[in-house]
């Protein structure tokens, strides 16, 4: 079965394991990278927590599902840590 990028991306927050810090960069499909400390999930969007406020003062961004083009990871761990997100080394 395919899924759309937006369930790829709602399925990476929503099952985010609490054993992983939730932080990293967004890069949203408009080109803007919004680095986050935390986050909140609901069934159609994500809510972004800054460690900082952007340009223009906000904190926190809303962003729907579709709208996330990729997720940079800033944790220097071992790729291995990430396999319970789904991840697994080519067989």
């Amino acid at each position: 079965m395919e899924h759309s990028a937006a369930e790829t991306w709602r399925n990476v927050f929503q099952h985010w394991p609490g054993s992983l810090p939730k932080q990293g960069v967004l890069v949203t499909n408009f080109g803007e990278q919004v680095t986050f400390v935390n986050f909140l999930v609901s069934g159609t969007a994500v809510l972004i927590e800054r460690d900082r406020p952007d340009t223009v003062g906000a904190r926190k961004i809303i962003i729907d599902y579709g709208a996330v083009a990729a997720l940079k990871l800033t944790d220097a761990s071992d790729l291995a840590r990430y396999q319970v997100l789904g991840f697994q080394p080519p067989m």
